[in-house]
């Protein structure tokens, strides 16, 4: 039971799997256009949500909106399925499989035992592709992977079944019915505005504002929480930045590329200008990304790190304020 299925490695799962999808079925959908027309680019902080023992941040939209508002704007119907018992899941996986029909699948990161050990920590929004199955394993296209790999009906079941923030309850989902072609002009125009309206939203914790929101809090961890949490909740910014799948900078190198696509189909040379001043934006991520690295590795030798890198983020808000605002009149 082996579906034809050509692996392509991507820098972020969601957007992997939905592309990998796509292409299976006819679409050559880039994983950067489909970040960018399923409003994928956020930044936000939910301080009532504790992963990992620290705060939660994402730099991206919810586990499952990324592929749900893309399918919405080309005009694709997807079918999403969750379950209470696992032997249902593993029915309803073979099911498809039998149809010679591959799936996304929602699992949790610790237990994916292809993963280095590095990577394997309490998070379960991570998604894959199963494209078939021999005797007791089942064939996986995890798109952060460079090459395929399996895991064992239990292994499967574990992964499908993790539990904590965002379990994903065997979750599983893939497409089921297609357009003739995709619209993708407005489907881009539509995703881009999304994008602005909540990186530019008037909420503390959300876009810009969160990003001054985290830049204050991290100024006041060190006396507030002591040096330990603080580093510790530092790291957590840095993780969900630089490891989660993002591809590096938070996701901004992947808009830069949605950006630089989106410019040629809709003949519009500004976003191509964006394209290469988001990609500046990536670097000053990246920047921060390693000064922060270095204060919770306690390897920093400038005694006011923490406000150094606070004020780092303040001005990388600063610009982003100001590019979105320029990404919002362009379209």
């Amino acid at each position: 039971m082996e579906i034809n299925f050509t692996h392509h490695q991507s820098a972020h799962c969601e957007n992997g799997v939905v592309s990998n999808l796509m292409k299976h079925n006819g679409f050559n959908v880039s994983e950067p256009m489909v970040f960018g027309i399923g409003s994928g680019l956020l930044f936000c902080y939910i301080p009532f949500l504790m992963v990992n023992h620290a705060p939660a941040l994402t730099y991206r939209a919810m586990p499952g909106f990324i592929f749900k508002r893309f399918a919405k704007r080309v005009g694709i119907k997807i079918k999403r399925e969750k379950f209470k018992n696992p032997q249902n899941a593993k029915a309803r996986l073979d099911e498809n499989l039998n149809k010679n029909n591959p799936v996304g699948l929602q699992v949790g990161v610790y237990n994916l035992v292809y993963f280095p050990d590095e990577y394997r920590f309490h998070f379960n929004a991570h998604n894959l592709v199963v494209y078939g199955k021999k005797e007791d394993s089942y064939l996986i296209s995890d798109p952060v992977m460079e090459t395929v790999t399996t895991l064992t009906a239990k292994e499967l079941e574990k992964v499908r079944f993790a539990k904590g923030a965002f379990a994903p309850k065997g979750h599983m989902y893939y497409p089921i019915d297609f357009p003739k072609e995709l619209n993708l002009e407005k489907a881009i125009v539509r995703g881009i505005k999304q994008t602005c309206r909540e990186m530019l939203a008037p909420v503390p914790i959300v876009g810009v504002k969160g990003i001054r929101t985290v830049a204050k809090l991290i100024r006041k961890w060190p006396k507030k929480k002591g040096t330990k949490v603080a580093n510790h909740y530092l790291g957590q910014v840095v993780r969900m930045q630089e490891e989660i799948g993002t591809g590096g900078g938070g996701f901004r190198y992947i808009y830069a590329a949605f950006l630089q696509e989106a410019g040629k189909v809709l003949k519009n040379d500004t976003l191509i200008e964006l394209s290469t001043e988001m990609t500046a934006i990536g670097d000053s991520w990246r920047d921060f990304a390693l000064d922060a690295s270095r204060i919770y590795k306690n390897r920093s030798a400038k005694d006011d790190a923490y406000n150094d890198v606070a004020s780092q983020l303040d001005d990388i808000a600063n610009r982003e304020e100001v590019f979105f605002k320029k990404l919002k009149k362009a379209i």
